[in-house]
């Protein structure tokens, strides 16, 4: 793999068998399976100075690995996911754990029976937990829309209270939505584990942290001599989108593009812009060990931001006397502003609106939309890697 900055002159986009647009999840993938299965010459474009997209991280001023994007995750279920990218990392044995802030005392999410004592006291939170377990049996997550249709007084007390306390005004925040704005199908999916399991992820299989950091995964899933990578380099800069064909640096392009960034700015939004939901995250570094019991904290009652995330809880790094925390405060996304697009607005215009987009590229055979952004869609990352193999069982069949 060469990381070159920007994109030379010389640059021939024939001298590659595929073009992919994006060094994140999707992109990276792709890249590397068609350069290892089918023997491709890859070139990766990358918008910003790094690849990784979202998972990128970094070591800050103070030693501490951050995540530049927010929190990243790993869990899946997905054995050939958690397959291939094992190929590029050793994982931890991190099991996600997160806490709501409600009105000052720490509780597990998703609620449970530590949850119940908390919030109703020792003696009401056990005596409600055991309505739920003669309810449900144990080891069950129950949607609170399952709980009201009980139609029993103390299940309906639970569901109010999660309702109140755990969602409405943390997704009041995250959505920037009033209460009669928020979709109560989606309310209804709010869940409740009747257990004493506090990971969030209790029954993914396969879960942890990459061991040297998410970038370090990349570098080493995007090293293969078949791969070029320019970073600081907008497609829409070098892309001109025909009805029949897709013109790279002024000439028609016969090879493969995969293509993993939004499709409206690939047009200068001319049909509109697709409405995202981004983060300003601020970074704080405290003089001391630990700020926080786990590696989330969401501020479901209080604050003006969403959650707080404590990386070293996460990655597992041990730097005495500091520590760096993440704040998130959610708000609209404004397209060509330098922000970035986390969370699709999935309502039914917005996705009408995405599929006129999708139309005009459906008649490029060589064009292919994956990820979370191209498929406007929210994806974890396992789903992202999953897309990705997918695509490219097919790009690998058409060229057996």
């Amino acid at each position: 793999m060469q990381i070159t900055s920007g994109l030379p002159e010389t640059f021939n986009p024939d001298l590659y068998d595929m073009i992919v647009v994006g060094a994140g999840f999707a992109g990276a993938v792709c890249a590397r399976r068609l350069a290892e299965t089918s023997g491709f010459r890859v070139a990766v474009l990358e918008r910003r100075d790094h690849i990784a997209g979202n998972a990128y991280d970094r070591y800050d001023g103070n030693g501490i690995l951050v995540h530049e994007y927010g929190p990243h995750i790993y869990h899946t279920f997905n054995e050939r996911v958690h397959n291939f990218l094992s190929r590029f990392t050793e994982w931890t044995d991190y099991q996600h754990k997160v806490l709501a802030n409600i009105h000052g005392t720490l509780m597990p999410v998703p609620f449970n029976h530590t949850s119940l004592k908390l919030a109703f006291g020792e003696q009401r939170g056990e005596q409600l937990y055991r309505k739920l377990v003669e309810t449900f049996g144990e080891g069950r997550k129950v949607p609170i829309m399952e709980l009201r249709a009980k139609n029993d007084p103390e299940l309906v007390e639970v569901a109010d209270y999660v309702y109140e306390n755990v969602f409405l005004h943390y997704t009041m925040k995250q959505w920037g939505q009033t209460p009669d704005q928020i979709d109560p199908s989606v309310t209804g999916r709010v869940p409740i584990f009747i257990g004493d399991d506090d990971r969030y992820f209790p029954q993914a299989p396969y879960q942890g942290m990459p061991a040297e950091g998410y970038t370090a995964l990349f570098e080493r899933m995007l090293d293969h001599d078949l791969i070029d990578v320019f970073c600081g380099v907008d497609a829409r800069d070098v892309f001109r989108i025909g009805e029949t064909n897709v013109h790279v640096c002024g000439k028609c392009y016969g090879g493969e593009i995969v293509y993993t960034g939004p499709l409206d700015e690939l047009f200068n939004l001319d049909l509109g812009a697709l409405p995202y939901r981004t983060l300003d995250m601020k970074f704080e570094t405290l003089d001391m060990d630990q700020f926080q019991p786990v590696g989330t904290v969401n501020y479901t009652t209080s604050e003006d931001y969403t959650r707080i995330t404590e990386f070293k809880n996460m990655t597992g790094q041990v730097l005495p006397g500091k520590t760096t925390i993440m704040k998130e405060y959610s708000k609209a996304y404004t397209p060509d502003s330098g922000e970035t697009p986390y969370y699709a607005i999935l309502e039914p215009e917005n996705r009408e609106l995405y599929e006129r987009y999708l139309e005009r590229v459906q008649n490029l055979t060589n064009f292919h939309p994956v990820g979370r952004l191209a498929e406007y869609r929210y994806y974890d990352m396992d789903a992202v890697t999953n897309s990705a193999l997918d695509l490219s069982d097919e790009i690998i069949a058409c060229h057996a």
